[in-house]
């Protein structure tokens, strides 16, 4: 354990961040799977609306930096593909 008390806070400070950081990348996930679940449903209605809420979810988290920005775009085309292949299929 630190003894200086700058070093004490700041390990109060990352302790702080790490946690805020794992619940906004836990939610972020949570988020992208709803699509993935929707897809494997063939539920199209069920999954662009989850693809609407995801990629919001994705561009928030990069914006916050906590993953890059080519990561978020690179998730949400992968997600949005796979919809799009979804209405493909249901179409025809």
């Amino acid at each position: 354990m630190a003894n200086i008390k700058s070093s004490i806070k700041d390990i109060e400070r990352s302790e702080k961040r790490n946690s805020r950081n794992r619940s906004t990348k836990a939610r972020m996930r949570t988020f992208c799977k709803k699509v993935l679940a929707a897809v494997d449903a063939k539920d199209l209605p069920g999954a662009q609306e989850a693809l609407r809420e995801a990629m919001s979810v994705l561009a928030v988290t990069a914006q916050k930096g906590m993953i890059h920005d080519n990561a978020a775009a690179r998730q949400t085309q992968r997600l949005n593909a796979k919809v799009k292949d979804l209405a493909l299929a249901v179409a025809s």
